[in-house]
């Protein structure tokens, strides 16, 4: 069913996990600091259709966010502004939805808080008790080397000619050759998948290492593509990608790692991995794209 991509989304056309959600409504902006502007889901709800049992993951993994509008006031009222990184690790039983975090992060906009230390003890403080596990915040100057563009690892797909049918998620199209057994990186600018609730498309690139049978390149990119026209968060789409992928090919090790594009001054970029290849993944990063 598609969405009104206008604000004000009725409720009847939301999902029932965002029923309360600010995302899809006209919001104020608020002038001072309010932690309860956080929107908490829980990751349970979209995790149970695609058969992730939330008491026994089958990856390790988190969510990592940048803010590039983060400002407040000093005592003596001076703004400063930084670029904020967050990791919230994918076993928190709760994701926090994006515009919740726009308007919290802009309620700091006219507060005042006496050093930097203050605002970062205040991040990790209230987007923990949103998130129900510890949350990862780093302030960066805006000219931090760690904010430097970089490049996915491997091969690019996205040349490869190929007809696509499909524009939701279809599995059924992975393919691998058990008796070819590599270990290799390929990676697509392609993704692309839209919000659950105002419709409006999230772009994003992804990198896929794994070690196991030797994935067909062109029904992996058809099956990436199919994502296109899927309502989902970025989170859910990364999930659901490692579990098709270790459904359908069976590696001994996989990571999946998506970059999605910043929107209304926030980017997100999940990763989900076998336990494996949990410091492969970490040793990537900071890792940022040029079209982020």
């Amino acid at each position: 069913m598609a969405h009104p991509t206008a604000v004000n989304v009725p409720d009847e056309a939301r999902p029932e996990t965002l029923k309360d959600a600010p995302l899809g409504r006209e919001s104020a902006y608020p002038e001072h600091y309010d932690a309860s502007l956080l929107f908490p889901i829980a990751r349970a709800a979209n995790r149970g259709p695609i058969g992730i049992d939330d008491a026994a993951l089958p990856f390790v993994g988190e969510d990592e966010w940048h803010a590039f509008e983060v400002s407040w006031l000093d005592e003596a009222g001076k703004p400063w502004v930084r670029v904020a990184r967050f990791r919230l690790p994918a076993a928190s039983p709760n994701l926090i939805e994006s515009k919740s975090w726009k308007l919290y992060l802009n309620s700091l906009n006219q507060s005042r808080f006496p050093d930097q230390a203050a605002v970062q003890a205040t991040l990790e403080r209230d987007l923990a008790a949103a998130a129900g596990a510890p949350v990862e915040v780093r302030l960066l100057e805006l000219d931090d080397s760690e904010l430097d563009v970089g490049r996915l690892p491997g091969e690019c797909l996205d040349d490869l000619p190929i007809s696509v049918e499909h524009y939701t998620p279809s599995p059924e199209v992975l393919s691998a050759d058990a008796a070819d057994i590599v270990s290799e990186d390929l990676h697509s600018h392609l993704l692309k998948s839209n919000c659950p609730v105002t419709g409006q498309p999230d772009w994003g690139s992804v990198w896929i290492h794994y070690r196991g049978p030797r994935i067909d390149r062109e029904r992996l990119l058809a099956y990436l593509i199919s994502y296109r026209q899927h309502q989902d968060f970025h989170e859910h789409c990364v999930e659901h990608l490692f579990v098709d992928l270790m459904a359908r090919v069976k590696p001994e090790s996989l990571l999946v790692m998506a970059r999605y594009v910043r929107r209304g001054g926030l980017d997100i970029s999940p990763w989900r991995a076998t336990p494996d290849l949990e410091a492969e993944a970490r040793a990537s990063l900071p890792l940022r794209l040029s079209r982020q």
